[in-house]
């Protein structure tokens, strides 16, 4: 097995502990991303919809910054601050995988720090 860690400047980084994603093979493998903005390092604003869309926006950048792509994304887990946005994350899920979209889990956790009301990891195909 070959493993590769990635890490892209076009999409904000959590933390230097851990990279942005890992390729193994022919799978990447997305570290929880959050909403957060490029230009601040913050969320982008304290709505869940805005958090969410800058979330998937992220994964974009990362995916097809490491060679894959959105249509590439077999598996996504989504974390939820509050249970009661489902439909908001639908219609935002809908906006980033239009067709054929990934398997799906979405736990509700504990707050996150920073005002993080979403995270997603996903993996994908290379």
């Amino acid at each position: 097995m070959t493993k590769k860690i990635f890490n892209t400047s076009k999409a904000p980084r959590m933390s230097d502990v851990f990279p942005q994603a890992v390729i193994a093979n022919n799978l990447i493998f997305l570290s929880g991303t959050p909403g957060f903005e490029l230009s601040t390092g913050k969320v982008v604003s304290d709505n869940f919809e805005d958090q969410a869309r800058q979330a998937f926006a992220n994964i974009k950048t990362i995916l097809e910054e490491a060679g894959s792509g959105m249509s590439k994304v077999v598996k996504t887990t989504v974390f939820m601050v509050t249970g009661n946005d489902f439909a908001v994350l639908n219609k935002v899920y809908a906006e980033f995988f239009p067709e054929n979209a990934p398997a799906r889990s979405t736990p509700q956790v504990n707050p996150f720090p920073a005002g993080i009301l979403i995270s997603v990891e996903c993996i994908a195909t290379v």
